[in-house]
């Protein structure tokens, strides 16, 4: 028998599935600012999510909108912004007033807080014991003597 003195040959991922070295290095980089913060992004999102637009912007009797004083609006309305345009229309300016997608928002908050995963024991059936004990022979025994 030969033996064979072959080297393992070790394939190392290629990193130019992920942009390259400097590519990852960012990555982790701008990840572990994150953790050092994921207190204020959460903040950040929860904000978003509890922006209403009646926090922003008034409807008076007419129907017509106005915008609110900016001194008036909530810090974390003010954070639900995308956007306010104004468009010149046949029936004068109109207000454009757009906020983040809050739906996007939540299912961010509900897959960070784990209520999106499904729990493994929520398919199991309980399992309990049940312990049974009939009568002793003996009495049953004395019962027909009787």
């Amino acid at each position: 028998m030969k033996k064979t003195t072959a080297k393992k040959k070790i394939t190392k991922p290629p990193l130019d599935r992920f942009g390259g070295v400097r590519v990852v290095q960012r990555r982790i980089q701008k990840s572990e600012i994150i953790e050092q913060n994921k207190d204020g992004v959460a903040q950040e999102l929860l904000d978003v999510a509890r922006a209403n637009i009646t926090d922003i912007v008034h409807w008076t009797e007419l129907g017509t909108m106005t915008v609110k004083d900016p001194k008036d609006i909530p810090e974390a309305a003010i954070k639900a912004i995308k956007k306010i345009k104004l468009v010149q229309t046949s029936a004068g300016p109109q207000m454009e007033v757009e906020l983040h997608d809050k739906v996007a928002v939540l299912r961010i908050l509900a897959k960070a807080s784990g209520l999106l995963e499904q729990q493994e024991d929520m398919d199991k059936p309980s399992v309990v014991g049940i312990v049974m004990q009939g009568p002793d022979g003996r009495q049953m025994d004395e019962k027909a003597d009787s």
